[in-house]
């Protein structure tokens, strides 16, 4: 069986008022790339991928008119893909959703979110994923309330072959200080991004840790927007996002390379276009992490770069297609289950 996580940048803006899949020459949110040809990419890619069911990180919006189960279902009846039904979690505000879409032939997906719910108050117990986090970060004695802007979906998921699976998707908090007008602006704002952050991975893992207690398997997917030495702030707090969910017990090959002293050259499944420097920003941030018993099962990873990956570089219209449909590459992870 083959599962990816696939973060498709402004997906939402692919879609009109009433979910209808707009395909013309206006410009997508992507730089530079019409509607008529992100949607073309979007779809090359994920018949290329040809998963069982794929993590739709940025997935499009649910609101007062639009339904994101909707669209995702309408977008692959256009392409006749067979991920033809779509599972989500807790709508958000910022129009970009988690939700995945699957093949009814190979597995069922239902959302099962676990913890309690709580009010504004929260609770330091791990709650429910749309509630309100109460933890202190043991930096500076002060108790940090934190809640998921994106809440993550938590998946009871069936394989045909009768494995139980618990699958749970993320988009973390970006570290990114967006707004910043000066040095110290950046600075602050850097820092709060990832003292938030880091309570959404210690909140996550706490879930993780439940599962894996209970003697579940449990597979984590989607951006985390996070790795080892991915920026001079990390010292302040010690760790990663990354490696605070590692430590629940979880494995993926990429995110392991990237924690060794001297890794060599890193894997990465993101490229951003960084303008006023003239080149482009490379990192680590899509992850498919497993359980212990998982690893058993003869797992297999990998990133689709265009130009790392030697069948995507070897074929111009996959690798074309990659390069517009999404700033990030996906990652998928073939596995006997």
């Amino acid at each position: 069986m083959r599962l990816a996580t696939y973060n498709i940048e402004w997906f939402a803006n692919l879609f009109d008022r009433n979910d209808a899949l707009i395909v013309d020459d206006s410009w997508s949110g992507r730089h530079d790339v019409t509607k008529a040809q992100q949607v073309e990419a979007v779809a090359k890619v994920l018949t290329a991928l040809d998963a069982d069911a794929v993590m739709i990180v940025e997935a499009p919006n649910t609101g007062r008119t639009q339904n994101t189960i909707r669209a995702l279902e309408r977008f692959v009846r256009a392409f006749d893909l067979r991920t033809r039904e779509a599972v989500m979690g807790f709508a958000n505000e910022t129009h970009q959703e988690l939700a995945m879409l699957y093949d009814p032939d190979r597995l069922t997906a239902r959302h099962d979110p676990q913890g309690p719910p709580t009010g504004k108050k929260g609770s330091g117990e791990a709650p429910r994923f749309d509630g309100t986090f109460r933890i202190d970060l043991d930096v500076d004695a002060t108790e940090d309330i934190v809640r998921f802007s994106k809440p993550p979906i938590e998946l009871a998921v069936r394989t045909r072959s009768g494995t139980e699976l618990r699958i749970l998707g993320a988009h973390l908090k970006s570290k990114y200080p967006h707004g910043a007008e000066t040095r110290d602006e950046e600075i602050q704002i850097s820092i709060s991004n990832r003292r938030k952050q880091l309570a959404q991975a210690i909140w996550l893992r706490a879930r993780l840790e439940r599962h894996l207690e209970a003697g579940e398997n449990v597979i984590l997917m989607g951006d985390l927007n996070d790795g080892p030495g991915l920026d001079q702030f990390e010292h302040l707090f010690g760790r990663s996002s990354v490696e605070i969910l590692l430590e629940a017990g979880l494995y993926d090959p990429n995110a392991v390379k990237s924690r060794q002293l001297r890794p060599g050259p890193l894997p990465t499944t993101a490229r951003f276009q960084l303008p006023e420097k003239g080149r482009y920003l490379q990192a680590l941030l899509d992850y498919i992490m497993i359980s212990p018993g998982l690893r058993e099962r003869q797992p297999s990873w990998r990133i689709w770069h265009p130009f790392d990956d030697v069948e995507c570089w070897q074929m111009p219209e996959l690798r074309n297609a990659l390069l517009t449909a999404s700033d990030h590459f996906p990652v998928s992870l073939d596995i006997d289950i």
